[in-house]
């Protein structure tokens, strides 16, 4: 996830990306959630309610991190018509990320059903993101490669701020989890 972020960030700013700077944020954000969750299941606080919740909260704190941000560069984009070049890195990096991605969000989650944690759930829930992200960068990167349309960068970006906010709302209140959380 340190690569992947560190080539998505780089590539977003060489090309005036905020889409493929977002991915990059997230696989920092994705990272620091997957230590939460190694701390989770660690020590004394593998039966601990209360870790469970702290784990909880803090994987949800990663998805209201990202949000502002995107939408915030995402509108001023809009609004300024900055229109940002291409990144066939960052195709390639995202396309990586579509088809991988997915694999390893619903295995998290499906682990997190058998072991009844939340926080799990929420950090599965953020590797779906990721995907989701990532296919919604490829639109804008392609779609801005192929056609010129630029305004995919930003508005793909407005779409997975919204999605980021929905997502640890879900996670804070520990929804989506099994019936025995």
């Amino acid at each position: 996830m340190g690569a992947e972020g560190a080539i998505a960030i780089t590539a977003g700013i060489l090309a005036g990306s905020i889409a493929l700077v977002s991915f990059g944020l997230d696989s920092a954000i994705e990272g620091f959630a997957s230590l939460v969750i190694v701390w989770r299941f660690t020590g004394p606080r593998l039966l601990s309610n209360a870790a469970e919740k702290r784990a909880q909260k803090l994987v949800a704190i990663q998805f209201f991190l990202l949000a502002p941000y995107v939408a915030f560069e995402a509108v001023h984009k809009l609004l300024t018509g900055e229109q940002p070049e291409t990144s066939w890195l960052g195709v390639a990096l995202v396309s990586s990320s579509v088809i991988g991605m997915p694999f390893l969000g619903i295995a998290k989650r499906r682990l997190a059903d058998q072991l009844g944690s939340v926080a799990t759930r929420g950090e599965g829930t953020q590797n779906l993101l990721c995907a989701y992200l990532a296919a919604a960068v490829l639109v804008g990167l392609l779609g801005n490669a192929v056609f010129g349309f630029w305004w995919l960068d930003p508005a793909a970006a407005l779409v997975i701020a919204a999605i980021a906010v929905k997502e640890g709302r879900e996670s804070w209140r520990g929804d989506g989890c099994c019936a025995r959380c």
